[in-house]
């Protein structure tokens, strides 16, 4: 079986509308649909924004579940101007910028469980999503990607994700989804489409292009779950 975790319901609204047979069910709060999508078992869990609903869904996914891969599918920032409102960023590694405990002589985001601050993303999953990109006729990059609980708008703040990790597209939960698969030996993947350029006035691109976002990041979804048959 395959996880799929999402944020907001537009981002999961097409996935859904393409399933065959689908279950709903909840654990506490969270909703789980499980069902047939593209020739694919697969379960959606709607996270809800942030890394700690995010954490809280992939645990409870993985125990109730037990996916051998975790996809993550939604929108995202540009930090990179190789990245457009549209284009899809296909996660190589995430870094939690936020997490910060350089007041102890650590370097910023670093994790003693990594010997370092990006957690991994699947490397054959990366390859076989930007194919799929390319099959869909959406364009496609491979990414680092700075996740944190902060909608970062601000020119100055993406400059410095940019500066201080290397990061080419920011978000919400990515990062507590990549931390919890990589404790628990689980495959993760990641496709984010860009909903907010790195020069536009962010708090209203990323409304006004959230639906497109959205659509792109489903359909090079179901085009990689399509070519796994």
């Amino acid at each position: 079986m395959i996880g799929i975790i999402c944020a907001l319901d537009k981002e999961a609204e097409k996935l859904r509308e393409n399933m065959t047979s689908p279950s709903t069910e909840h654990v506490g709060q969270l909703e789980f649909t499980s069902g047939e999508l593209k020739g694919q078992s697969v379960v959606i869990g709607m996270a809800g924004v942030g890394k700690v609903n995010a954490a809280m869904c992939v645990q409870a996914m993985i125990l109730r579940y037990a996916p051998t891969l975790i996809v993550n599918s939604g929108v995202a920032g540009s930090l990179s101007a190789k990245l457009d409102i549209g284009d899809i960023a296909v996660g190589t590694g995430v870094v939690e910028h936020d997490f910060d405990t350089t007041a102890m002589g650590d370097p910023p985001a670093f994790f003693n469980e990594l010997n370092g601050d990006t957690f991994p993303c699947d490397p054959d999953a990366v390859q076989a999503i930007l194919r799929a990109a390319a099959a869909e006729g959406v364009r496609a990059m491979p990414a680092k990607i700075a996740s944190g609980d902060r909608f970062i708008s601000e020119a100055m703040e993406k400059e410095r994700l940019v500066s201080m990790f290397g990061a080419e597209a920011c978000e919400m939960e990515s990062g507590a989804i990549a931390h919890v698969c990589f404790k628990n030996d689980v495959k993760c993947a990641i496709i984010r489409a860009i909903s907010d350029s790195t020069d536009g006035e962010h708090h209203v691109e990323f409304y006004k292009f959230l639906p497109v976002a959205a659509d792109n990041s489903a359909r090079v979804l179901m085009r990689f779950l399509q070519n796994l048959q």
